[in-house]
């Protein structure tokens, strides 16, 4: 097979891939607190198919090769819900979580009181305190959660505030070895271990939105099919050529 159809080929590999990157990223452009992918390419050199009786050494080709997909940290914007149990993070700290498959973590903060009275992610993740979880009594009322992520509570009909307890915030040297699992929570990836954040804030009332741009992913994705397209276009208009070629020189004169 030609270099031109080996090169082509790299390019729509790595453009479906691409593809399904970005397509993602647009289906979460309203997931709290969802950190966008993005994909890394970089030219990859290499010798084409060659004979060895040649004199001259061959140029190497160059391929589109798909390297790494990493994680886009950027904080997305906050929107101010009023709602008590809304959470948004200021800082590169993330909550911890303890479901079926064990410690997880994310920075959806969007936070519920299930019917055990503990604190609970949308999907029913139990949000993991310092000293485990986080359990009201029916009679709290006035749930404040503080910067540092201390949650206090008005017991009854009393004044004074009881401590329900402290919200577990944690961060990682190498953010990016996390591993997405779905259901917007992360889990660690081999060699990484968290480690307490005190430097992240908690601002209660309000979320932490996507960090997906609509618009620029939109872009994205027409751009991507466009060029998939066009090459698809070159690839045929390369296959029709050879094909035309194979058939004229079969044609020999009587």
């Amino acid at each position: 097979m030609e270099n031109m159809l080996l090169v082509g080929l790299s390019r729509k590999m790595t453009l479906e891939r691409q593809l399904d990157v970005v397509a993602n990223n647009v289906a979460n452009i309203n997931t709290t607190g969802f950190k966008a992918d993005r994909s890394l390419f970089e030219e990859y050199l290499r010798s084409p198919a060659h004979e060895d009786n040649f004199m001259r050494a061959d140029r190497r080709v160059s391929f589109v090769h798909d390297r790494a997909t990493y994680h886009d940290f950027a904080a997305g914007p906050s929107e101010h819900t009023k709602n008590p149990l809304d959470i948004a993070i200021d800082g590169k700290a993330f909550l911890v979580v303890q479901t079926a498959a064990g410690e997880r973590y994310t920075r959806d903060g969007g936070l519920q009181v299930n019917n055990q009275g503990q604190l609970v992610t949308t999907s029913g993740d139990l949000v993991q305190g310092t000293s485990g979880p986080i359990v009201f009594q029916p009679t709290d009322k006035s749930i404040n959660i503080a910067a540092d992520g201390n949650i206090t509570v008005v017991e009854g009909t009393g004044r004074t505030d009881t401590v329900r307890g402290k919200l577990r915030l944690v961060s990682f040297a190498d953010p990016q070895k996390l591993v997405k699992e779905g259901g917007n929570l992360y889990s660690a990836g081999q060699g990484i271990a968290p480690q307490p954040d005190v430097t992240s804030r908690v601002n209660q009332g309000y979320i932490e939105k996507s960090n997906v741009n609509s618009v620029h992913e939109m872009s994205r994705l027409i751009e991507i099919t466009r060029t998939y397209t066009q090459i698809s276009a070159m690839l045929q208009q390369q296959h029709d050529l050879h094909r035309t070629a194979v058939e004229k020189l079969a044609d020999v004169p009587a």
